[in-house]
């Protein structure tokens, strides 16, 4: 069953590194996703799930102990989801699940294996919903870690230039995260999100499959879009 779940963004600039001048800009939010990981480590859960958007090369799992990196983003930082495991994945993990990793790194998650799942963005909310309910089905303790962004259409400056439509969307996906409103979550437009680049709206909907009847509280731990880009933190549990 889900015991627990933290939702972070993941734009590769979390990062230090890679956002270089920028990079005490978003301390903030990487504050909020160490709190939000802390809620995870304290659900003392038997498995750790890791869920986040990817492009054809980076869908289906990862076992733990594959490895990623943001050469491509010129920096030369690489990163491996949780301790080397027996099967270590072939592929390298898709950019979502490689900032997922940088995450654990640097807090220093040490409590339970890791799975990784990417999730492609044009997934079906059904689909999403199920694969979240075979995931909440498990035996043991399950958490979850589900990276996502909000609308990348904030600002003039957002990647997806202005949209009218991009705040009252980001806050709504706000209030259900905050309040751990499953039914919100399953009900969100995905050609909605996709016309407002909203990475996490698959993400989001595979937890709602997983929570359903699981009776968690959530807790909006930040809501904000520097450079036009919405970024949402949450826990529940």
């Amino acid at each position: 069953m889900l015991v627990a779940a933290a939702v972070c963004p993941c734009p590769p600039l979390l990062v230090p590194e890679v956002a270089a001048g920028a990079a005490p800009e978003l301390d903030p939010v990487r504050a909020a996703c160490a709190d939000a990981l802390g809620v995870l480590a304290a659900a003392r859960p038997d498995t750790l799930v890791v869920v986040g958007p990817a492009g054809l090369g980076g869908r289906g799992w990862h076992p733990q102990g594959a490895q990623g990196s943001f050469h491509g983003f010129g920096v030369d930082v690489s990163v491996r989801l949780g301790p080397a495991g027996d099967a270590v994945g072939e592929r390298a993990l898709p950019p979502s699940l490689a900032v997922a990793a940088w995450l654990l790194e640097r807090t220093g998650w040490a409590d339970a294996p890791i799975e990784g799942l990417g999730v492609g963005e044009p997934l079906e909310p059904e689909r999403c919903v199920e694969t979240g309910r075979e995931l909440g089905a498990r035996a043991g303790r399950t958490a979850m870690l589900v990276m996502g962004d909000a609308s990348a259409c904030r600002s003039l400056k957002a990647p997806g230039y202005l949209d009218e439509r991009a705040a009252p969307f980001d806050a709504a996906v706000a209030r259900a995260l905050g309040t751990a409103d499953v039914a919100a979550l399953q009900a969100l437009d995905p050609g909605l999100a996709h016309e407002l680049k909203a990475s996490g709206r698959a993400p989001w909907q595979v937890l709602a499959g997983a929570a359903e009847g699981a009776g968690l509280d959530g807790a909006l731990l930040y809501d904000d879009a520097p450079y036009g880009v919405g970024y949402l933190v949450a826990a529940w549990s």
